[in-house]
């Protein structure tokens, strides 16, 4: 029988206790997912079924809860317990002009006796809430400003009744995915946080956050996460988040517009157009370990070049090998454009004006490398890692300015611009490869105070051509990358990618 989701009936009753052990429903150890391969499911074909506890409401009272019927929503208190006292209006000036209008999911799972009480988890996150107040708010103004009403955050508890090691955690399946909230990628939720905190009969659990982009990239959702972990243990939230949205990314006066910002961050519509037929074969994911013997021969073969101030780094590289080897799987004709897109922080790019890495906002752009698959085939690997690398390193304090001053201004509005980040289901008939990087965020510092997680990696819906970087359970320094691409070029991509012995011929 195959493997199957059943939603069971959503009920009011609290979740029972995580503590009784099924039989022979022992966690399987950490270094056991490391494998390479896939987990096993149960023997039998046993059923997967998910139970949803009644969604409860819970409301923040002058450090007061009150609990009602459906929906989990958590609305916050201030730092130091006590209600909000107004509604305030938070203008995000333009940010949410360029950055992704979805929802992301990450899960961490849990061994015991890392298993705090529901309560203790509660009333941290709702400390965390009280200090991270977006998170509890609602977006208006056509999307342009956060309402800091303190509405609420939506909390889902569920249990489930298969132990933790019968889900396959290294890929991207059904069962992997029920684990996070609302997971369909371009969610319209009204909250813009919700976690889900799901607990299994062996004693491990799990909790997953899906969080608007809108109100933040990915460094700082893993902030506020890790800070609710500080919360729930009962230690302070320092250094504080920094929301001063407005002063941050203030246009300058006059402004100065030096790099060009069309058909880069912003684009016309229609411009992502491509005759190039898209395959119908579905899209699927392949887990590669880089371990630090591959990597180290990976950077073998990418010299210092003369003039170079510094060798290039392990995830450029990284990233070259990739880019590479899904063009070819593509089958891509010579004269054909792809394009790499890969985010840059700007927080530790500004000089003249300093953005904290508290700040608790978007402030993230995209180096953007383009060539023709001909050349990028045909030309050694130590040169799409140098190209990688000078595009990477324009994206610097000049360029994060002129951005500011140019979405700040009335052409986006006047030409009709729209953000490359709302054609993004078209990045995959254009030959787009999108490189998310999450190997140095500190997601394993969570600790709700009994250990941190054994695992911790991204709930998506696969789209071709996407590349998530995560860190890996050993932290050794090796890599854990998942694929996105569709399955007729997937074999071809393998091929290519373990193929190590020359990376500077022609592919």
């Amino acid at each position: 029988m195959a493997w199957c989701i059943e939603q069971a009936e959503q009920r009011t009753a609290p979740i029972g206790k995580a503590g009784s052990t099924a039989s022979g429903a022992a966690s399987r150890p950490m270094e056991q997912l490391e494998d390479g391969g896939r987990q096993s499911g149960v023997g039998g074909g046993e059923r997967w079924r998910l139970k949803v506890a009644g969604r409860r409401e819970l409301r923040w009272r002058q450090e007061k809860t009150r609990l009602r019927g459906g929906k989990t929503k958590l609305s916050s208190a201030m730092q130091a317990g006590a209600a909000p006292t107004r509604n305030e209006w938070r203008p995000q000036r333009i940010r949410f002009r360029a950055t992704f209008h979805e929802y992301t999911s990450v899960v961490y799972l849990f061994h015991p006796p890392a298993t705090p009480k529901q309560a203790i988890l509660e009333t941290g996150l709702a400390k965390a809430l009280g200090v991270y107040r977006e998170w509890a708010g609602r977006l208006g103004m056509g999307n342009r400003a956060i309402l800091l009403n303190d509405a609420g955050a939506r909390l889902i508890t569920a249990t489930a009744d298969v132990a933790l090691s019968s889900v396959t955690l290294l890929e991207q399946t059904p069962e992997l995915q029920s684990l996070c909230p609302n997971n369909n990628g371009h969610d319209d939720a009204e909250e813009l946080l919700l976690i889900q905190i799901t607990r299994f009969p062996c004693g491990s659990f799990a909790v997953s956050s899906t969080t608007s982009h809108l109100v933040a990239d990915g460094h700082s959702v893993f902030r506020f996460i890790i800070d609710w972990g500080k919360a729930t243990r009962g230690a302070a939230i320092d250094p504080v988040p920094v929301n001063d949205r407005m002063s941050i990314v203030a246009p300058r006066n006059p402004p100065r517009v030096e790099f060009e910002h069309r058909g880069v961050e912003f684009v016309r519509h229609g411009e992502l157009r491509t005759n190039q037929m898209v395959s119908k074969d579905k899209v699927v994911v392949h887990r590669v370990h880089f371990t630090l013997e591959m990597l180290s021969k990976l950077k073998s073969h990418v010299p210092v070049l003369v003039g170079s101030s510094q060798p290039y780094t392990t995830l450029q590289c990284v990233v070259a090998h990739l880019w590479r080897c899904i063009t070819k799987a593509r089958g891509l004709s010579s004269d054909q454009a792809t394009r790499l897109i890969i985010p840059v922080n700007g927080r530790r790019r500004m000089i003249h004006q300093r953005v904290p890495e508290e700040y608790a906002g978007n402030f993230v752009l995209w180096a953007q490398p383009t060539i023709t698959a001909g050349e990028l085939l045909g030309r050694p690997l130590w040169h799409t890692v140098e190209l990688v690398s000078r595009e990477v390193a324009r994206i610097d304090d000049r360029y994060f300015r002129s951005f500011i001053d140019f979405a700040s201004s009335e052409a986006v509005e006047d030409e009709g611009l729209l953000p490359i980040t709302a054609l993004e289901e078209a990045w995959d008939a254009s030959n787009f490869v999108y490189v998310s990087n999450l190997k140095g965020i500190p997601t394993y510092d969570l600790d709700f105070g009994d250990g941190r997680p054994f695992f911790c990696t991204r709930c998506y819906p696969p789209m071709g051509g996407y590349v998530f970087i995560m860190p890996t359970l050993s932290r050794d320094g090796s890599m854990d990358v998942q694929v996105c691409l569709r399955s007729g070029a997937m074999e071809i991509f393998k091929d290519c990618c373990y193929s190590l012995r020359q990376p500077n011929a022609k592919l």
